[in-house]
């Protein structure tokens, strides 16, 4: 390069090219002092390559994180340029705000180290899920098992009790008609066996005895036919509120499986049960965060690790020295002021003096002619004075 060719104070001679002074501009440097400093030329432009790393990989987080959450190309990718632009933005007052002058202040550096951590630590998750994007879809998948498992069993004990009393209530409603029927199919085989000679009396034939059990058979098969009749009622009623319930049940849970998704939050909980059950995974994960980590604040421990040079000199000059004309400029224009306004005063004090001088002259004319018509008239003094106030006394200003 030709810089090595230049002597030491060619700062006014030497011309950075455009990605130098992008890379500068990244590194928060002031062109026109660094441009004077060859050491640090050099120095920030490694600064800025890393500003320029943490920006790249903060807008690809942002882009696959936005992904996650809309399937439009467009509205992700702006999402995630404009998020990386915030990082950028954020990185670059960082480092900023570190110069040989507060490095060793303890209250910045860890201010910026907690930002720094937690940008980082949020900016890692999104690259995390895309480097275990099958191992995560397949946790996904069984998370959601999970929860349909779940919301099927709260759906159950939702209807539990009433779903409880209804069957319950079903089967008395039946075996109450069992009982009936058989007690009813009882009277009929005595009726028959009394009517065949089989039972009973042993006499055959339509009898005193046998007539009265075919009465009794005939009036219990009537009520059980009646006591049906109400049951059966009650039972389709029954059937059809826990056929209700079970539709309810099923809706609900396709409801459910309508909010079931593969979105950032579902991922990041199966990340987590992945490292709960996988003893493997969490070495790779905690190194891999890590480093992602380590990507998100290289720029503040580039800025905070490398010596200072000159540049940090003549920023310190250099801002003393604005600071110095910026107060002698304050001091000028208050003087400045302060003598236009006593010129100001002056020549107004010199033009009123003029403006009632010639008054004074006209105000004696005035006097002398009112005076003749007053002595002329014989008017009283009180109304010649009211006379004067009003058209010759001029009142004070408020």
């Amino acid at each position: 390069m030709n810089q090595s060719k230049m002597p030491l104070f060619s700062g006014d001679h030497y011309a950075p090219s455009s990605a130098d002074e992008f890379l500068w501009w990244l590194a928060t440097a002031e062109k026109e002092l660094l441009k004077e400093c060859v050491v640090d030329r050099n120095r920030y432009r490694i600064i800025g390559l890393m500003v320029l790393s943490t920006w790249l990989f903060a807008t690809l987080a942002w882009i696959y994180f936005f992904s996650t959450v809309t399937d439009q190309a467009l509205v992700y990718t702006g999402c995630g340029l404009f998020m990386g632009f915030v990082i950028l933005s954020i990185d670059r007052a960082l480092i900023k705000g570190i110069t040989r002058f507060n490095k060793r202040k303890a209250a910045p550096l860890l201010f910026r180290g907690i930002l720094a951590l937690t940008i980082g630590t949020f900016m890692a998750q999104p690259a995390l899920l895309y480097l275990f994007n099958k191992e995560v879809q397949l946790q996904v998948s069984v998370d959601n098992e999970k929860r349909k498992l779940a919301k099927r069993n709260e759906l159950e004990s939702l209807y539990k009790s009433r779903k409880e009393a209804l069957q319950q209530e079903k089967a008395t409603l039946q075996n109450e008609l069992t009982l009936r029927l058989a007690t009813v199919n009882a009277a009929r085989d005595r009726f028959l066996a009394e009517a065949d000679g089989s039972g009973g009396t042993g006499k055959i034939g339509l009898r005193d005895i046998a007539l009265a059990k075919r009465n009794e058979y005939l009036k219990l098969d009537q009520e059980y036919q009646a006591l049906a009749t109400t049951h059966q009622e009650r039972i389709a009623l029954i059937n059809k509120d826990l056929r209700q319930m079970e539709q309810t049940i099923q809706e609900q849970e396709t409801l459910f499986l309508n909010y079931l998704n593969t979105g950032f939050l579902t991922r990041i909980e199966a990340l987590q049960h992945l490292l709960e059950n996988n003893r493997a995974l969490q070495f790779r994960y905690y190194l891999l965060l890590i480093l992602l980590l380590l990507i998100e604040l290289m720029p503040v421990i580039a800025k905070s690790l490398l010596p200072s040079g000159s540049y940090e000199e003549k920023v310190q000059h250099r801002e003393a020295m604005e600071k110095l004309l910026a107060a002698e400029t304050a001091v000028h224009e208050k003087e400045m002021k302060r003598l236009y306004n006593k010129l100001v005063v002056q020549q107004t004090t010199q033009t009123m003096e003029e403006f009632f001088k010639l008054q004074k002259d006209e105000q004696s004319s005035k006097l002398g002619h009112w005076g003749k018509q007053w002595k002329e008239n014989e008017e009283n003094v009180q109304g010649f004075w009211e006379k004067i106030k009003i058209q010759m006394i001029s009142n004070p200003e408020n």
